[in-house]
């Protein structure tokens, strides 16, 4: 009997206010939903952080706020702690991909995925964008489309701020994430020759 190796992906996040959390959960369900991946979902200031999991990880999934235009402080902090792995480059040609959420329609999410993004990129790793058509952006277009936000780099989701993680961000928002993790997973499945 031999051992079917499954591909692993981390969903690394912080949030602020459980919105971004929301998000995360949605991600990780979509990539759970793909067959022959394990997924784990971590925060990024936990006091233990798991580094060891986001060794043995094939794809890291980032997500933070998006705070005055950037990634949350304490997704900084996690961040900055990367930089021993950086020295070895021990996350080098794993997959990852970013998403992130504010309470503005804009926010400047952009410039956090950005950050994400060139984050990986220093660390060697490969980037996966949305693989979406943006919605949400003609006359027959709605707020329940996937990709309402329009974002190609990574996810966006928009939480307004007066309600809490379990009315905001909208379906729609959610649905986007899922497909999004659904992406990377079968990316990493691929990535590492485990696609049947």
């Amino acid at each position: 009997m031999t051992d079917v190796r499954e591909a692993s992906v981390v969903v690394l996040y912080h949030s602020g206010y459980g919105h971004t959390e929301a998000v995360a959960k949605s991600v990780a369900k979509g990539a759970e939903a793909v067959d022959g991946v394990s997924v784990q979902q971590i925060k990024a200031d936990d006091e233990n952080l798991n580094w060891e999991a986001l060794a043995d990880a094939d794809a890291i999934i980032f997500g933070s706020p998006t705070y005055m235009g950037s990634v949350s402080a304490q997704f900084k902090t996690f961040m900055d702690a990367s930089s021993k792995v950086w020295a070895s480059m021990g996350w080098k040609d794993k997959l990852a991909g970013g998403f992130t959420c504010s309470a503005s329609q804009s926010g400047d999410k952009l410039n956090t995925l950005i950050q994400l993004a060139v984050f990986s990129a220093q660390h060697g790793m490969q980037w996966i964008s949305t693989g979406t058509l943006p919605g949400n952006n003609s006359s027959q277009g709605s707020v329940e489309d996937v990709n309402r936000l329009g974002s190609t780099l990574g996810l966006m989701a928009q939480a307004n701020a007066d309600q809490g993680a379990d009315v905001a961000p909208p379906a729609a928002d959610h649905r986007t994430a899922e497909l999004y993790g659904a992406r990377i997973a079968e990316a990493a499945k691929r990535w590492n020759g485990l696609a049947g």
